[in-house]
């Protein structure tokens, strides 16, 4: 599948966010951390800076919800209009019906786990969704070194969406930066999620770019 990047505007200077979307154009997304303070420990922004993105940016958002009761809470993302909404399998107690209902809303489905998640156990529900997102730093905040052990379960989702077939994405967030996005492009993923490597570069647009060409060697 074509390597798609998503910077993460949780690195991104949140007083300028119309101008952060509009200084990546070459991004495939704009992924959106969303945080309670309750399921990780930070709290960061929810729907209606969502709805004041997507009247400030043609880029597609990619939600990220981090917070206790997806169930709840996330088919309202979808209904604002983002592109995909991404619920973690830790917090959800209704996933299927999640999932399904983000698709019946227009969004791509994703499911999201942690470092210390395994994946087998959620194998039967790879039907019900688009993307697969395995965090490669323990969710919470930004700028976190790279965890090199989710490496071995990265290859293993690749496989179980391999075998299970379907146009499914397997998207990494946490860490990545030119120094890692060929080790987890060579694991298997996709869509690769990064923050500071983009938002803290001089020139945004080249290091989206540099990423953009290092996972598809």
């Amino acid at each position: 599948m074509a390597v798609q990047i998503s910077p993460s505007i949780l690195s991104a200077d949140f007083a300028r966010l119309a101008d952060e979307a509009a200084a990546v154009p070459n991004a495939d997304w704009l992924h959106v951390d969303v945080m309670d303070n309750h399921f990780v420990p930070n709290l960061t922004l929810g729907l209606p800076v969502v709805d004041s993105l997507l009247k400030a940016t043609s880029i597609p958002l990619d939600c990220h919800l981090m917070i206790e009761d997806p169930d709840r809470w996330a088919p309202a993302y979808a209904e604002a209009g983002a592109g995909s909404v991404t619920i973690h399998a830790e917090a959800a107690k209704a996933p299927i019906r999640t999932l399904r209902e983000l698709r019946s809303l227009g969004a791509r489905a994703g499911l999201a786990l942690n470092p210390g998640t395994a994946i087998e156990p959620y194998e039967g529900l790879l039907g019900e969704v688009d993307m697969l997102l395995l965090m490669t730093v323990e969710p919470g905040f930004g700028g976190q070194k790279f965890l090199d052990l989710v490496l071995p379960k990265l290859r293993r989702a690749r496989q179980l969406i391999d075998r299970h077939g379907g146009d499914i994405w397997l998207q990494v967030d946490g860490g990545v930066t030119a120094d890692t996005i060929e080790r987890c492009a060579d694991a298997g993923a996709d869509v690769f999620v990064a923050g500071s490597a983009v938002y803290d570069s001089p020139d945004p647009i080249a290091a989206i770019n540099t990423l953009r060409t290092k996972a598809t060697r």
